[in-house]
């Protein structure tokens, strides 16, 4: 019983340190509000059931964005399977603007932002939202798998596909 409080109370913890970026991670594979909320409690249900085996060979945020990030791309990839038009996206930091407030340049920059980063394939989109989630290239590179390395030179060649992108629709 002891240890059962003992690792609650770890997830409470770490879920209350992490719940903000867990649900921006969440935001840029949802197509709605509602959506989101559902992915976030997927992935919570997850990280939860899988807290005994947490073994802290990445930190414990690490681990919580990996399992988010796997939940969010199994996910939609069942739901591409049963439909055939593109997600849509709420971009991490869309979320921050209210959704009356004046169109602003910075504001119609993230809304060119977020369209270009809808186009990017699944691996770049997990890498640039972990990036933009300005985790360090090390944490990324746990999350995914993919070495640190790989993960700079991933990082630039998607900075230039966005910004390709973002001039384009200027």
């Amino acid at each position: 019983m002891h240890m059962d409080q003992e690792l609650e109370n770890t997830f409470l913890r770490a879920l209350e340190q992490h719940q903000q970026k867990l649900l921006r991670i969440c935001s840029v594979y949802a197509e709605d509000a509602d959506d989101k909320k559902d992915l976030f409690q997927e992935a919570v249900i997850n990280i939860w059931q899988a807290m005994p085996s947490f073994q802290e060979k990445a930190s414990l945020g690490t681990w919580m964005f990996r399992i988010t990030l796997n939940v969010c791309l199994r996910l939609q990839s069942k739901q591409e399977k049963k439909r055939t038009r593109f997600l849509k996206m709420d971009s991490i930091t869309i979320e921050n603007i209210e959704p009356e407030a004046p169109h602003t340049e910075d504001h119609e920059r993230l809304i060119k932002l977020r369209a270009c980063i809808k186009k990017l394939n699944d691996a770049d989109r997990a890498v640039i939202t972990l990036y933009l989630e300005e985790l360090p290239y090390r944490e990324i590179s746990e999350i995914t798998g993919l070495t640190e390395n790989h993960v700079a030179v991933m990082v630039k060649r998607i900075k230039d596909k966005l910004l390709n992108c973002i001039i384009e629709r200027s």
